[in-house]
């Protein structure tokens, strides 16, 4: 009789270890982060590299956590390696924050890299955000599948 009862029990202790590995991760991901949101890789209009046309490219990033994250130190970076490294900013808790690649003026919304050519390649490319750390927060990647823009 002991082998039946272990038999049925089996199937049991496994959805429970399923069910409690599950809950287990729940917390961890509640916590949240900052991700790359959307880039708009291939700016409207003509690519005439105008102030204008250059921040019509750019990255939104986003904290999906529950508290503020400073930046400091953090880079954007393209696959060829043209890096924007955040200054002395933090990013509040549930904001989004747009890296445009021309020049402005920098609020809590919007940070400019200060280029005069553009970064983002519209055919494929690939935007990192590390932390200033060096370990990798997120990643995004496009082809010419994707329009002018991607949610990432």
């Amino acid at each position: 009789m002991r082998t039946i009862r272990l038999r049925a029990a089996l199937p049991a202790l496994a959805g429970a270890a399923l069910l409690t590995g599950t809950l287990l991760n729940t917390p961890a991901q509640a916590a949240g982060g900052v991700k790359i949101y959307h880039v708009w890789f291939d700016s409207p209009g003509s690519d005439n590299r105008s102030n204008t046309s250059l921040n019509g490219e750019w990255v939104q990033i986003k904290n999906t956590g529950g508290s503020a994250v400073p930046l400091k130190g953090w880079v954007l970076k393209d696959a060829s390696n043209h890096r924007y490294v955040f200054p002395n900013i933090k990013i509040g808790a549930g904001k989004y924050l747009k890296i445009h690649t021309g020049s402005g003026k920098a609020t809590t919304s919007d940070r400019y890299q200060g280029r005069r050519a553009y970064v983002w390649n519209n055919d494929k490319d690939t935007a990192t955000l590390t932390k200033a750390s060096g370990a990798k927060a997120w990643s995004c990647s496009w082809t010419t599948r994707d329009p002018s823009d991607k949610y990432c």
